[in-house]
């Protein structure tokens, strides 16, 4: 049963390991404020042009001399922005997704490590 726990470790660290294209890994471990730092970032990303477009919404709305409430230019601003946040933000998304990728493998081998050593085992540290 060890054996079948200990393979997908191993596949799932691979490509952690292989990925240099963040630059704020450090030999290919990822703390929590990297990784809070790059969610904060795209969330703040996402919400930034939420209001842009509820601003040109608004904007529009008053250069056309059509009264809209606020709460239905957010609404329809949220509707635009999540489709749109995809395509603008890819990269951003994408080293999101690498960090939670890379923190989960890593306390994954952890959690490997500190089982194998509870058990008596030779640590590979």
């Amino acid at each position: 049963m060890s054996e079948s726990s200990e393979k997908p470790e191993d596949q799932v660290e691979r490509p952690v390991t292989a990925d240099s294209s963040a630059p704020a890994k450090q030999d290919g471990r990822v703390t929590k404020g990297q990784l809070a730092r790059d969610v904060a970032i795209y969330s703040i990303a996402r919400l930034l042009l939420v209001v842009v477009i509820g601003a040109i919404i608004l904007g529009v709305a008053a250069l056309v001399g059509v009264a809209v409430p606020l709460l239905v230019a957010a609404i329809f601003a949220v509707l635009i922005a999540l489709p749109l946040s995809l395509l603008l933000f890819a990269k951003l998304r994408r080293r999101v997704n690498e960090g939670i990728a890379a923190f989960d493998a890593q306390r994954r081998a952890d959690q490997a490590d500190l089982r194998a050593r509870l058990r008596g085992e030779g640590t590979s540290r």
